[in-house]
């Protein structure tokens, strides 16, 4: 079962990289996000991974509500401490792809298990083990491997699905129903 994501009409949606940036991309083209372009800041998705230079560039203007910061990243550990001026008016919602987005492609492929047993890191295992894909870690070869939504929201789905710390949220979480 998946949590419920309530969302501000204004939403700030940072990408850590390129691919998360295409995962993103394939799912807002494609209408199978609980927002739409037209919630987002800029009508776009933002890379910007300091809190302060978020602020400097997006928190200065006016918005006539509050505005929920959708953070598509890795790590658990990464800091994103927003100034106390601005804490009553953002809410800060951390999408967790740990270890690496790649897991999505791993997943895909049905190579769960030979990836675990390997002991590499998910983009070294794409890279070298599944070199058929030609997967270089970019944003153009993550939307070559998901030529469907289908194929995305499949593998999005089988993460969700061996995903160690189910109170996180995850990019099913993102999903429509």
């Amino acid at each position: 079962m998946r949590k419920k994501l309530e969302l501000s009409k204004y939403i700030a949606c940072i990408c850590e990289g390129g691919a998360e940036k295409a995962v993103m991309d394939i799912l807002l083209e494609n209408k199978l996000l609980i927002f739409s372009k037209e919630n987002l800041i800029e009508g776009r998705f933002i890379k910007c991974r300091g809190a302060q230079s978020f602020q400097e560039q997006y928190l200065r203007k006016k918005f006539n509500g509050k505005i929920s910061i959708i953070r598509i990243l890795d790590s658990r550990n990464e800091n994103f401490k927003i100034s106390k001026v601005y804490e009553d008016k953002i809410d800060v919602i951390n999408i967790v792809t740990a270890p690496e987005i790649e897991m999505l492609i791993i997943h895909s492929e049905g190579m769960y298990e030979k990836y675990k047993s390997s002991g590499k890191k998910p983009c070294e295992f794409c890279m070298q083990d599944l070199r058929k894909l030609r997967y270089r870690k970019k944003y153009d070869d993550v939307i070559r491997y998901f030529d469907t939504p289908d194929k995305l929201v499949n593998a999005i789905k089988a993460y969700h699905q061996k995903q160690q710390d189910k109170s996180e949220y995850s990019l099913l979480n993102l999903l429509k129903e």
